[in-house]
């Protein structure tokens, strides 16, 4: 799966991400290195379910898929 990130200089220094098709994912890092190694992770952390807050209907059925 490929997903496009926006990598912008800060003003203070290093770099911000955000992610456009994830709204209110975003990182930073102190080089671009770091920053995308933060944004991966902060992809995958807003793409994991929390199982804890989702209620399903009594027939519903929990599948995977591979992107």
């Amino acid at each position: 799966m490929n997903i496009k990130i926006i990598l912008e200089p800060s003003e203070e220094g290093g770099y911000t991400v955000t992610v456009p098709s994830l709204p209110g994912c975003i990182s930073e890092g102190e080089s671009r290195e770091e920053a995308i190694r933060n944004i991966l992770e902060a992809i995958e952390l807003y793409l994991e379910p929390v199982e804890d807050d989702q209620t399903f209907a009594p027939n519903a059925e929990l599948m995977e898929l591979a992107l």
